[in-house]
């Protein structure tokens, strides 16, 4: 009996122990459930009901702050400016903005020049922070990145700078020379003079006004919209045409030559003139009685077959500090040479446009003394490479019967100008 007692009075105390541990277990597991977490400290739990959600919509990055400056809520954009970090604002202007406004319930506004995370090159972001009150304890930041809407607002400011001063040269030349006509009235050899003068002014305002209407077309429309399948070789001999003055005045020859009957895929206006511009660089540059070339062939990339169609000079050449700037607007390598040959500045601007609408790209290789070559890649029509296939195969089985007769006749030679010559393709400099 004694044994019996001890093993129930044993019995009852494991049962009493084991109904305070459940007891003790399940008062744990409520005030766990009810303990704030780290995840409900940041939604729902303490924002005001549909503020979350209008947060996650807004484009703006977005910080909410508690009445400790804490953070309770950051967009993954705010993460990235670098205005939340170790759960901090870090910005300490934009910290105080939001203590003022917790203060006395004042809505304010301020913009900032923000250091660039992970750069050295001391480059700033410029945004514009807003800060209100939300609720009674809480405070929300809205940033604005205005980085990009500056940039290009220097860039219009440069242009218009850039533009009134390239019209009015030619403006006040123009000027000039009319009083100095009207001053030398009784002396026809002036007149003539003068006259002449006027003329080069005129022809100078003209090209630049149509460069300038070129290029806010080429920006502002979509070339593609009215693509077509354009003949490599049309285009090359419509650039030597618009050429023909210039390079026999100067006794330059030139060269064309390469594959025969390539495609782009584009449109042909803005195409031949991105072309035109980059022959006629090339002969305005380039001394007298010396050589262009300019050859197409058809390359492979990772995104399809490609034309590139490289256009070679003899000319002066390129820095190496000027080729990172010869493509922007109004830029010239030598201001007086410009001058002289009645440059813009915008003709490579124009190049640079059209290739990247194009879905492609210039390129250029120069060196000071030894010529340049500049490179246009653009995509291949892909309805003219099955075509160009079907006729090799055609002309294998012909035994070889050469080239396109009408490729042949893309540069005709001219008696009254340079030779103009259809040559193999000239040697393009690497």
């Amino acid at each position: 009996m004694d044994v019996n007692a001890a093993v129930a009075a044993v019995a009852a105390i494991a049962g009493v122990l084991t109904g305070v541990i459940a007891m003790l277990a399940f008062r744990w597991s409520e005030r766990e459930q009810k303990r704030p977490t780290r995840t409900s400290l940041h939604t729902d739990a303490v924002l005001p009901p549909g503020v979350d959600t209008v947060l996650s919509v807004l484009r703006s990055s977005a910080v909410v702050l508690d009445e400790a400056d804490g953070v309770v809520k950051a967009s993954s954009a705010a993460y990235a400016l670098g205005l939340v970090r170790g759960g901090k604002l870090a910005v300490e202007p934009m910290l105080q903005m939001a203590r003022d406004t917790r203060r006395d319930g004042e809505i304010r506004q301020v913009e900032l020049d923000l250091p660039r995370r992970g750069t050295g090159r001391g480059e700033a972001l410029a945004v514009s922070a807003r800060v209100a009150p939300l609720g009674s304890r809480l405070v929300l930041l809205l940033v604005e990145d205005l980085t990009e809407a500056r940039r290009i607002e220097a860039v219009r400011r440069d242009f218009v700078a850039n533009v009134s001063h390239e019209l009015k040269t030619p403006v006040g030349a123009l000027s000039l020379l009319s009083e100095a006509v009207m001053d030398a009235s009784d002396d026809p050899e002036a007149v003539q003079r003068f006259a002449g003068r006027m003329q080069i002014e005129a022809t100078r305002l003209t090209n630049l006004v149509q460069e300038l209407i070129d290029l806010s077309r080429v920006q502002n429309d979509d070339p593609l919209e009215d693509a077509e399948p354009v003949r490599v070789d049309e285009l090359v001999a419509e650039a030597i045409d618009r050429c023909r003055h210039q390079a026999g005045t100067k006794q330059i020859t030139m060269a064309a030559g390469g594959t025969a009957d390539l495609r782009v895929w584009g449109n042909r206006g803005q195409l031949a003139a991105a072309l035109g511009n980059l022959v006629e660089n090339a002969v305005n540059y380039s001394p007298a009685r010396t050589r262009v070339g300019i050859a197409a062939r058809r390359v492979s990339a990772a995104g399809g077959e490609h034309i590139e169609i490289a256009v070679t000079d003899q000319g002066i050449g390129i820095s190496d500090k000027d080729k990172e700037r010869i493509f922007e607007r109004f830029y010239r390598v030598d201001p007086a040479r410009s001058r002289a040959t009645g440059g813009t500045g915008l003709g490579l601007a124009i190049v640079k446009h059209v290739a990247a609408s194009h879905g492609g790209e210039v390129t250029v290789w120069s060196a000071e003394g030894q010529g340049s070559t500049f490179t246009l890649r653009l995509p291949e029509a892909a309805a003219a490479r099955d075509r160009a296939h079907q006729q090799s195969a055609r002309d294998e089985r012909a035994g070889g019967a050469g080239l396109d007769e009408e490729a042949g006749r893309a540069t005709p030679t001219s008696p009254d100008s340079t030779a103009y010559e259809t040559l193999p393709a000239p040697e393009v400099l690497p």
